[in-house]
């Protein structure tokens, strides 16, 4: 038969809910006509849920991989619809009125997400922890630094096209796999949409599979090692502007800002503060490189026309330049002990002319190492 939709549900014992959860969903396609399927990925469940889904006609893929998104991947895997509804097994979605999800797919939308602050969340569907701060400030983050329109990243409850969903070689196995798959389809460029959707009361006896703080953190790195710009290049480039206008201020002489006075001893920490943003700045590159060449990212036409520019010999010529001035200026300060007769000096003038020279150096060898790695990653990325 041609299945036009999977509805995939994820199941760790769920035997109390899970009936339910087959049940709407099929009565969904009875009602409305669709030829479809249900998926159950057992994800080794030890209270007869497979048994109970084989009974009422779901197909059952056995996920020996433990994790959410293990299990939703497997399932998602063995579908054979043309579109696939996802949705937790633990009758918190009303898999029976997935009209909007099916339509938005017909026509022509990639993911079409479920929204449960426009839906509504039922009383005690939700805790306030997840409600008014994790939901909120992790969907806020995925909008800032992916630029989407998503405002529910975490919602269970989506829809996709199935090819669309192989092309996005999703790798995560736990619940940030829900992130994942936004954020994939938002760098790919696919068409999003969302859906208002009704948040229920779990209806378990058993605590939920969720952990907050621990699955939180696990969004969170997710979104972080997915954006190298706000995880390195713009925390750098700030420390580095405000580095280098410290050092420029303050390198003539003594400063003063109302009753507090600013001297080399403040210098010190400026260049520290553009060494520092240099190395954040470089890791931002590097990693997306790397991203790039093991199709964790997609290209950037921006990246790959300043590498036109921004080779290793220029790399070599900028770090060259600026060792060479860290050994002039280290020359000119052992000149200037030697006239004293390599005695006492006085170390306001002396580190004045000593920090920016072992500055340049350290700076200048930073430049040339890290030209030739971003070489050697580029060596595959072309």
């Amino acid at each position: 038969m041609d299945i036009e939709l999977s509805i995939v549900m994820p199941c760790l014992n769920e035997a109390e809910t899970l009936p339910a959860c087959i049940e709407m969903a099929s009565k969904f396609l009875a009602r409305s006509g669709v030829s479809g399927e249900i998926i159950v990925g057992d994800n080794g469940s030890t209270d007869g849920s497979q048994q109970i889904a084989a009974n009422l006609g779901a197909r059952v893929v056995e996920i020996p991989t433990h994790g959410y998104g293990a299990a939703l991947h497997g399932a998602i895997n063995a579908a054979r619809g043309r579109y696939c509804i996802m949705g937790d097994s633990d009758a918190s979605y009303d898999f029976e009125h997935l009209d909007d999800f099916l339509e938005k797919l017909r026509q022509g939308y990639d993911l079409v997400m479920g929204n449960r602050f426009k839906g509504g969340i039922r009383p005690g569907a939700m805790p306030w922890k997840n409600r008014f701060i994790g939901n909120p400030i992790l969907s806020f983050i995925g909008r800032l630094f992916f630029h989407s329109q998503v405002g529910d990243f975490h919602c269970g409850l989506r829809g996709f096209r199935k090819r669309a969903y192989d092309s996005l070689d999703l790798r995560t196995t736990g619940m940030e796999f829900a992130s994942e798959m936004v954020i994939e389809a938002q760098l790919k460029g696919m068409k999003i949409a969302e859906v208002p959707t009704v948040l229920n009361r779990d209806g378990r006896s058993h605590s939920p599979h969720l952990r907050p703080y621990r699955d939180g953190w696990r969004h969170l790195r997710f979104m972080l090692m997915h954006s190298p710009r706000w995880l390195f290049l713009y925390p750098g480039c700030f420390l580095f502007v405000l580095g280098l206008a410290a050092s420029a201020w303050l390198l003539p002489g003594p400063r003063r800002i109302g009753s507090i006075g600013l001297d080399v001893h403040t210098l010190l920490y400026a260049f520290v503060s553009v060494l520092l943003g240099f190395q954040l700045a470089a890791f931002a590159i590097f990693t997306k490189v790397f991203a790039i060449s093991e199709g964790l990212l997609p290209e950037d036409p921006r990246l790959t026309r300043a590498f036109r520019h921004i080779t290793l010999e220029t790399g070599l010529a900028v770090g060259g330049l600026l060792i060479a001035l860290g050994i002039g200026g280290s020359i000119l300060a052992v000149s200037g002990w030697a006239k004293d007769r390599f005695g006492a000096l006085d170390p306001e003038h002396m580190l004045r002319v000593v920090m920016p020279a072992v500055f340049s150096l350290t700076l200048g060898v930073q430049i040339v190492c890290s030209s030739f790695f971003l070489s050697i990653l580029g060596l595959r990325r072309r």
